[in-house]
């Protein structure tokens, strides 16, 4: 038999899992905030308003993660590699069903709930796999993963506008269906890793897949609370920025530049965060807390903005919110999944993964169609971005219950490494105070 190594290798092969889970974000989250592109050619075939277009996109987010800890059961039980190929087979004919529509109703079914399915095998065995290949690095390799969004997203929201016009939605719904299918050979880089702290048998009964024992811990248990109200507003812009870009006057290639600011945003963010995490000077629960009020201000500022003038303008005020909002969203992404191993342990990171994922999708499924009735009820998303960025605050605030998240003086001593399977503990940082006239310190606190 193989021996387990020490640890998480931090590096080596792990890279490469890195650059699988980039690619399963970028085919997941990235095609999902793209798609709004299509929903005013959604609206006018099917003869429908926004509200009602929203719940394909709504459906999608609540099914692939209300689904997520799914994956992660059979993740734990079957391994990630298999789980994820499936589910890049699952995504391709969902979109190809859909290309095929004759109903808006034919669009929850192969978009919502097909797809959804899909990505929901595939997001969360991914990510905790990258999870597990880093200790040391482990905030920058995952959100080195997570810029597949961003990424993605720059490159995708041109590219749809353009099928749009060539093909219309059809062709484009089609030519998607065959780029979501390279999830599939992502999933066979998912090479399996054993480390210390890991059950000796996959465990067989279905609730102790799930992990649902998770909860009992009320560390976890704040987590989930906040990031459930925090999912409300998170996935407005995904959903609505290029509409919210059209009603504010712009034309279809100026809302796309909108959404690439917000991409080019999150992907910068996400990699100067998951640097200054890993450096260990500030708690993580700490900047979870930060970059989740930021990300809450930021929809406030995106729904302030004020009108441009013609279809012809760049739109800058909207452009500068939209890259606020893309720097503080980038920043919290990879926190709320780079926290877990503190509070849960290694061992359990891709069970942990699909229950945040399935908190996140109560949001999501109250956040695109509450956002398209307020856009309904007074004629623009100025009411929508305000409303969802209210409830990223309050979740935010929630936040404040997590351990480490204030800060606080008191003496402390230098805490040492535990096991594995009981957490990896960033190095917190240690300020000596120093007593008048005296040349040496002496009180350790922790601040």
């Amino acid at each position: 038999m193989t021996p387990k190594p020490t640890g998480p290798p931090d590096g080596g092969w792990g890279w490469v899992v890195a650059a699988a889970g980039f690619a399963v974000n970028g085919l997941s989250y990235g095609v999902l905030r793209s798609l709004g592109l299509a929903f005013p050619d959604f609206a006018e075939y099917f003869d429908r308003n926004a509200q009602e277009t929203a719940w394909v996109s709504a459906l999608a987010l609540a099914v692939q993660q209300a689904a997520s800890p799914v994956g992660s059961a059979l993740s734990t039980r079957w391994g990630a590699r298999p789980v994820v190929m499936v589910g890049g087979v699952l995504t391709s004919l969902g979109f190809v069903f859909s290309a095929f529509a004759h109903s808006l109703l034919h669009l929850y079914l192969g978009l919502g709930v097909l797809a959804g399915s899909g990505w929901a095998l595939v997001f969360a065995p991914a990510l905790g796999t990258v999870s597990r290949y880093f200790s040391r690095r482990r905030v920058l390799a995952v959100g080195l993963a997570l810029t597949g969004n961003g990424a993605s997203s720059l490159l995708l929201a041109p590219a749809l506008q353009l099928l749009l016009d060539n093909f219309g939605w059809r062709g484009a719904l089609l030519l998607l269906g065959a780029v979501t299918l390279h999830l599939t050979p992502c999933g066979a880089l998912l090479r399996p890793l054993a480390l210390p702290g890991d059950p000796l048998a996959p465990p067989r009964s279905p609730l102790a897949a799930l992990g649902l024992g998770l909860f009992r811990r009320r560390a976890f248990l704040v987590l989930t609370l906040g990031t459930a109200l925090v999912g409300v507003g998170y996935f407005i812009p995904y959903v609505h920025l290029a509409p919210h870009a059209l009603d504010r006057g712009l034309g279809g290639y100026g809302a796309a530049l909108v959404v690439a600011a917000a991409a080019m945003g999150d992907i910068g963010a996400r990699l100067l965060c998951g640097w200054l995490a890993d450096q260990g000077w500030v708690p993580l629960p700490r900047l979870l807390t930060v970059f989740g009020a930021l990300t809450g201000l930021g929809l406030l500022a995106l729904g302030l903005v004020p009108v441009v003038g013609n279809e012809d303008g760049w739109g800058g005020p909207l452009l500068a919110a939209a890259g606020a909002y893309g720097l503080s969203a980038g920043s919290y992404a990879p926190l709320i999944f780079c926290v877990l191993p503190e509070l849960v342990g290694i061992a359990n990171v891709v069970q942990a993964t699909g229950l945040v994922m399935l908190l996140l999708s109560l949001g999501g499924l109250l956040g695109p169609p509450l956002s398209g009735f307020l856009r309904d009820e007074t004629g623009d998303f100025t009411a929508s971005f305000l409303t969802c960025g209210s409830f990223v605050l309050s979740g935010s605030f929630i936040y404040l219950g997590l351990p480490k998240s204030l800060p606080s003086c008191r003496p402390a001593s230098r805490p040492g490494t535990p096991p594995p399977e009981m957490g990896e503990l960033l190095p917190v940082p240690h300020v000596a105070l120093l007593s008048p006239g005296h040349p040496h310190s002496t009180l350790d606190t922790t601040c």
